[in-house]
């Protein structure tokens, strides 16, 4: 079993960016030229490597390897993405990785690429890259080549080594346990499950019964083992249930106009251990987004327009204003389910001007966006 955040330090440690690692400082996959550059270096990686795991670290600095971190990465559809982009797509998976050293909510994030064993491609045009081009690998740089070139396994012994010495071990296990509930989440109701005599999954949050349900807010859960971060979120809400065999996580997310505000469940995601040593997860979208007046949501959104307006132009707000900033990320959200697609453009135009107008808002409108970001790309 790997220990992922051991891993991305073997990565850090004893390799330069090279035909089956690549390192970022972010990935911006929610704009047209990010989602390209990640493409691409997903399809040369894949490609690169045909008979073994390739990576992509993000959250460090270039020049020196530094580990700043990112903001938590739900990446439940980043398959679909893939697929829909790319012929002969590779396995990918996103994984969040803490590290003690980080803030809150901040981790590395760990991207594993595993190719079918053919030539990966682009399947449609996308920024500034043609549909069927094919790219490699060259020492640090991802580069298009002719499509007919033979695909050369170079890299298995190096990725073999490099993934035995992130073997984890019992004394790793139960520190990372003990330091989840006893230093990281004192302030929080924390538990832990183990499966299969063997994975470990902690959780932690504020907990509150409703009508005998119990309910999670301000939550973190971690696969221990892997050092993997599963959820993490400052806002929604969650249910938690297991057996011997599965973890389930049933995510909330809150949603209304003014004080007509619901609770709509978003995404049940469930892990099942297996006695062979290897475990599955699987997300299922449950999403049935809210209905309103086309009629209300055209001044909703107009408002929310101006509000933005007066934001650039570093106008003074009223008092009414003020409130109807707070609940912007979310009116912007059920804009864009009704329908209003220019509510999505709207979204990212805000962030900059909500970031430095108020931190609370701004953390808001990274959730309603990955929120939205999920809906897409189911």
């Amino acid at each position: 079993m790997i220990n992922k955040r051991l891993l991305v330090k073997n990565l850090l440690a004893h390799n330069d960016e090279n035909s089956f690692y690549d390192k970022k400082r972010f990935i911006a996959i929610g704009e047209k030229e990010g989602k390209a550059k990640f493409l691409k270096h997903v399809c040369a990686l894949a490609n690169s490597n045909p008979k073994n795991n390739s990576f992509i670290v993000v959250g460090v600095e270039d020049e020196d390897n530094k580990i700043v971190g990112v903001d938590f990465f739900d990446d439940s559809k980043i398959q679909n993405l893939v697929n829909a982009y790319l012929d002969n797509p590779p396995i990918i998976s996103y994984e969040n990785i803490p590290f003690p050293h980080l803030p809150e909510g901040k981790v590395v994030g760990l991207v594993t690429i595993r190719s079918n064993g053919k030539v990966c491609a682009l399947r449609k045009n996308i920024w500034k890259y043609y549909g069927g081009a094919v790219f490699f690998r060259e020492g640090s740089i991802s580069l298009p080549k002719a499509f007919d070139i033979e695909l050369k396994d170079i890299n298995s012994d190096a990725v073999a080594t490099i993934e035995q010495h992130a073997r984890n071990n019992i004394e790793l296990t139960l520190d990372a346990v003990i330091n989840f509930i006893n230093n990281r989440h004192a302030d929080l109701t924390s538990d832990y499950k183990v499966f299969k005599e063997q994975f470990v999954v902690c959780w932690a949050g504020n907990k509150k019964s409703v009508n005998n349900k119990t309910y999670f807010s301000r939550v973190d859960i971690e696969l221990i083992n892997e050092q993997v971060k599963l959820f993490y979120s400052a806002l929604d809400e969650i249910t938690i249930d297991y057996t011997e065999d599965s973890f389930t996580m049933l995510e909330f997310v809150q949603l209304g106009l003014g004080a007509e505000q619901k609770y709509y469940p978003l995404e049940e995601m469930v892990i099942t251990f297996s006695e062979n040593g290897k475990y599955t997860i699987n997300s299922k979208l449950v999403f049935e987004p809210p209905q309103y007046d086309k009629k209300t949501l055209h001044h909703v959104l107009n408002t929310n327009n101006t509000l933005l307006q007066k934001l650039e132009k570093n106008m003074e707000l009223n008092k009414v204003e003020t409130a109807d900033l707070m609940h912007l990320p979310a009116t912007y959200l059920i804009c864009y389910l009704n329908g209003f697609e220019e509510a999505k453009e709207q979204m990212e135009q805000a962030r900059a001007l909500l970031k430095r107008q108020d931190a609370n808002i701004y953390q808001s409108l990274k959730e309603s966006l990955r929120i939205l970001r999920k809906v897409r790309y189911n």
